[in-house]
């Protein structure tokens, strides 16, 4: 069954490639042997440009990469700007986490504080569920406040309708 779905992969990606060389939209190895040469150059200039990236990065991007590899599945692929995303925004979430842990007038971090300062990150599926379920429960206090006015509307109406004749009566 698996060497069915491999054999059915391999067959749509050739037929993508025929279709791509048709359209001209891939080099033939004719003209990547001359792009080569070319792109050996900007290539350098392209590492050591990621070279300083990973020097700013807050983890090694390798650790952040093997983490991300178990928790996806074993077809996703990650793209380069992902890997340095990723690894940024550890950085961000660590910085923050830091900060409320400054906010303490204690010279000792406690457990009890680190959990309480990563609550909102540890917590966030529960958070959504009460953030969905007071959205509910606000639209049922709105549903509710239209219905109460539409009555209080129609029931001045009926009274006033009702004052009026009781004018002309007493004319």
């Amino acid at each position: 069954m698996v060497h069915e779905i491999q054999d059915e992969k391999e067959i749509q990606d050739e037929n993508i490639i025929e279709e791509e060389l048709e359209e001209g939209n891939i080099e033939t190895t004719e003209s990547i042997d001359e792009s080569n040469e070319k792109d050996s150059e900007e290539d350098f200039e392209n590492d050591s440009e990621k070279e300083l990236d990973d020097e700013n990065l807050p983890f090694a991007k390798a650790e952040v990469v093997r983490l991300m590899k178990q928790n996806l599945d074993s077809d996703k692929m990650i793209r380069e700007r992902v890997k340095v995303e990723m690894n940024k925004f550890l950085g961000d979430v660590l910085k923050h986490v830091c900060k409320q842990l400054n906010e303490y007038p204690y010279t000792t971090i406690e457990y009890e504080m680190l959990k309480e300062s990563i609550y909102p990150y540890t917590n966030i599926e529960r958070i959504n569920q009460e953030k969905e379920r007071i959205l509910l429960h606000l639209e049922a206090i709105k549903a509710d406040c239209n219905a109460l006015a539409m009555d209080v509307k129609r029931t001045l109406k009926e009274k006033d309708v009702l004052e009026e004749e009781d004018e002309f009566i007493d004319i």
